[in-house]
């Protein structure tokens, strides 16, 4: 737990409320920049970790990813707090963007507008993407082939049964954790540490 001022806590979270234009993937990636690389809050691997929590939950991941952040600043009062600061803005900007919106959604410059944003988001989901896989990615190297190959199956695996079938993303996501469970402890078993 850090020992963090709240009102420049909450500031941070509102900074991300109000620049998170372009979906989930540009929110998250500011929300990583923030909590990892400018204060440190968390490491790259709990951010990872988090993550990944939030996805076999229901819900709106980013508010989970945030509750969790801001659990381990400062437990309750940090979960509200940040939740709060990443909200207010965007509900507000939310609410005031709908509204005009209505009224010039015809205009064939806002559609070109809309039209480039899509592509620079998928660009920011990609850059977020490398980046959230790089500690597992350094983890599996470090045991070796095997778990390399494993998290490379997992990878190319999951997406593509997503894209191919119609399972539900919940049961690709606990069936991913359940293969790399299985692997890590096949390893641990060869490997003489049965603990």
């Amino acid at each position: 737990m850090h020992h963090v001022a709240m009102g420049p806590f909450f500031r941070a979270w509102a900074r991300i409320g109000l620049q998170s234009f372009g979906g989930g993937s540009t929110t998250l990636y500011l929300m990583r920049q923030l909590t990892v690389t400018t204060h440190t809050w968390v490491s790259e691997r709990e951010f990872a970790e988090y993550w990944g929590i939030v996805q076999v939950a229901p819900g709106i991941n980013l508010l989970g990813q945030t509750a969790l952040i801001g659990w381990k600043v400062a437990r309750l009062r940090g979960a509200l707090i940040a939740l709060l600061g990443l909200l207010l803005p965007s509900i507000s900007i939310t609410i005031a963007i709908t509204a005009l919106y209505a009224t010039i959604r015809d205009n064939p410059v806002v559609a070109a507008i809309i039209r480039g944003m899509i592509p620079a988001t998928a660009g920011i989901g990609i850059i977020l993407v490398v980046q959230m896989l790089r500690p597992s990615w350094q983890q599996a190297r470090n045991e070796g082939r095997a778990s390399m190959l494993g998290s490379m199956a997992v990878i190319i695996g999951a997406p593509l049964l997503l894209a191919l079938t119609t399972l539900p993303a919940v049961l690709l996501l606990w069936g991913a954790g359940i293969v790399m469970a299985v692997l890590f402890w096949q390893l641990r078993v060869r490997s003489g540490d049965r603990s």
